[in-house]
């Protein structure tokens, strides 16, 4: 039987404890929410099959050059006319207490994306992503590709702080345009907001991941034989996904299905 992947990627989700990491993947995987969680001991993991590359990329406008062009070329012709390529994410949604940081940290290793996540509406989540940028950096390889993700939308529809009471029903701390300036100073290359309670902007934060992986793979970066890149190509099916240093308990968990969620979440 054909598999419906052509590439499987580890992705790593890291950020401050109640920012919402685990109900973005819960989110993305099973496509619900639930207003309680419990807090997430360790590393949870889960799993999604998402389109990568032309035409999917080109409907989306995801990481497309071509964007701004005023009339299809005809390369963006000739794109949306191949095949559609596939990635299976490997989600690790790591605890973001202090707790268990240094467990977590481990967890970096072999990834090639990650989502760093803040709450929008705790200024001091957002103050507390250089540090945990620094420390994916230190221990991820070089040239990860990481995405800022603003998540609780929901409790901010404005992209600019609220001046009114506590009571107002715009809780923002974080403008975007705070953020999309750290993004910049830090050479982060996306800023995304997303709503893991409505599904808002979820599944594009993870698709300019995806993206972006799939835009490095195309021009030759990954060994796609070296398990530390975090990316596997066509041969690495069944068993063999273990192979890409997920994580100890990745082969086990990942027996339950292509696409799903393993274990509890914050």
């Amino acid at each position: 039987m054909t598999q419906p992947w052509d590439y499987i990627a580890k992705i790593v989700s890291l950020g401050d404890s109640g920012c919402g990491k685990s109900s973005l993947t819960v989110r993305l995987c099973e496509g619900r929410f639930s207003p309680h969680h419990d807090v997430t001991i360790g590393v949870e993991f889960g799993s999604r099959i998402v389109p990568v590359g032309p035409p999917a990329s080109l409907d989306l406008n995801i990481n497309n050059p071509s964007s701004k062009s005023p009339a299809p070329t005809p390369a963006s012709k000739q794109a949306k006319d191949q095949p559609q390529k596939h990635m299976k994410l490997s989600l690790w949604d790591t605890a973001g207490q202090e707790t268990y940081k240094s467990i977590t940290r481990s967890y970096f290793r072999g990834a090639s994306g990650a989502l760093l996540v803040f709450d929008i509406t705790r200024k001091n989540t957002f103050l507390s992503a250089t540090s945990w940028l620094n420390d994916l950096r230190q221990i991820a390889e070089e040239g990860i590709v990481c995405v800022l993700v603003g998540n609780k939308s929901d409790l901010a529809p404005s992209s600019t702080v609220s001046s009114d009471d506590a009571n107002s029903a715009n809780n923002r701390q974080v403008t975007k345009e705070e953020a999309e300036e750290w993004c910049r100073a830090n050479g982060v290359m996306q800023y995304v907001e997303t709503s893991a309670k409505s599904g808002d902007g979820v599944e594009r934060a993870f698709l300019e991941v995806a993206e972006r992986i799939y835009q490095n793979i195309e021009a030759g970066k990954y060994d796609l034989n070296d398990r530390r890149s975090g990316v596997k190509g066509p041969g690495a099916g069944g068993g063999n996904q273990a192979r890409l240093n997920l994580g100890m308990n990745d082969a086990a968990r990942g027996k339950k299905g292509q696409q799903g969620w393993g274990g509890g979440c914050c």
